[in-house]
């Protein structure tokens, strides 16, 4: 079974694009990349969706991917292993704490590689930048991301929208991914869709199958609107 709701309207107030306090163009006048962060608990399939939009996007736009875990590079050699990307179009933080310090409290790191990737790749159109596994109330500093995408699975159980937290009511995705996996853990479907529109009213919601052919569909949709509104907001 495969699911997707969208929601072709404009970001509603609270998620307006360009992050505060930082510039949306480079020296020279250009737009900067738009800054998507992807966020969400231990294995819910985080980096396959990254792996999956640069696999889907790599083709009609100009890419690069931050990846944060605490002690490793274990998500970057996960990607460069897959060949989603040009090695030198991905790069590791080591936060060296809880993932949420390196993408809300102290976002230095991680701007210091986006920052170096725009700078030594030339203009991009995209940068996605995906936290190490955190919990619920993980959010990127609006300082850092532009947009915020949250990926929870079905195998974390239905009732993981109804507790809410801030990624799964305020993201602007929320993506319920392995949506395949839902006849083997006794999971509904419809009953996620129903508790994630409560919790979250007009914010769009994505199901994902990723190791389905065009699993990551909705959320490539989604992105390109994202990238359609960033290109024509204001400076």
């Amino acid at each position: 079974m495969h699911l997707h709701l969208h929601h072709d309207h404009a970001s509603p107030e609270g998620h307006a694009l360009g992050p505060a306090g930082s510039a949306t163009q480079r020296p020279g006048g250009r737009r900067r990349a738009l800054r998507i962060g992807l966020g969400g608990p231990v294995g819910t399939g985080k980096t396959a969706t990254v792996a999956a939009l640069c696999r889907t996007l790599r083709e009609e736009l100009s890419i690069a991917v931050v990846t944060n875990d605490i002690y490793t590079r274990e998500d970057a050699e996960f990607l460069l292993r897959e060949a989603v990307l040009p090695a030198e179009r991905i790069r590791a933080v080591e936060t060296g704490a809880c993932p949420h310090t390196a993408i809300r409290d102290d976002i230095s790191a991680n701007l210091e590689a986006v920052e170096d990737l725009e700078e030594q790749l030339g203009p991009l159109d995209l940068i996605l930048i995906e936290s190490g596994g955190d919990n619920l109330t993980a959010t990127f500093s609006k300082g850092l991301v532009d947009a915020q995408i949250f990926v929870i699975d079905v195998a974390g159980g239905d009732d993981i929208p109804r507790k809410g937290g801030p990624g799964v009511t305020a993201s602007d995705l929320l993506v319920i991914n392995k949506t395949d996996l839902a006849p083997y853990v006794g999971v509904d479907l419809e009953g996620m869709a129903r508790d994630a529109k409560t919790q979250r009213g007009d914010l769009p919601v994505a199901f994902t199958a990723l190791k389905s052919e065009g699993g990551v569909t909705p959320v490539a949709h989604w992105v390109r609107r994202r990238l359609a509104d960033w290109a024509t907001g204001p400076a």
